[in-house]
């Protein structure tokens, strides 16, 4: 599945390849949602402000970054791969990372029209407890707030 790929903390120059995966994977997985930055603003986004200031993460295989992820303390921020490396395990070594990051729980937002990805979230034990009309989001696009909780 995922074997062959490795877990790391992004870098300054990762962030090129990082804007690159968000966004081929936002194109395939969100096609009827409308971007609120241009493609330049994600990269420069990614640039001056996601590597260098938050806890971003990439995966990478072959020497190539295949998928990335972003938390903000209990916060999955970011969780985007590329779609050739969707569906091969690399999802679920980032959602392992992020429950031994913060095993005291998590909690995410996706849109309400990215099926998959609740299909994908719920099978590693999130709940989804609110849903939104997507006016607090900058693509105003309905949304859903999931939350992790280990077990007691």
């Amino acid at each position: 599945m995922s074997a062959g790929v490795v877990l790391r903390r992004a870098g300054g120059p990762d962030a090129g390849a990082v804007a690159e995966v968000w966004l081929r994977s936002y194109s395939a997985a969100l096609p009827t949602v409308v971007r609120a930055r241009s493609d330049d603003e994600v990269r420069a986004y990614f640039r001056d402000v996601v590597v260098p200031s938050r806890e971003t993460w990439v995966a990478e295989a072959g020497g190539r970054v295949v998928g990335m992820m972003v938390l903000a303390d209990r916060l999955v921020s970011q969780l985007y791969l590329d779609p050739e490396w969707r569906g091969r395990g690399v999802g679920d070594l980032f959602v392992a990372l992020a429950k031994e990051r913060f095993p005291q729980g998590l909690t995410l937002w996706t849109f309400q029209v990215n099926t998959p990805a609740h299909r994908f979230y719920e099978r590693h034990g999130f709940v989804a407890v609110e849903h939104t009309d997507g006016s607090a989001n900058e693509e105003r696009e309905p949304d859903v707030r999931y939350v992790w909780q280990p077990l007691p």
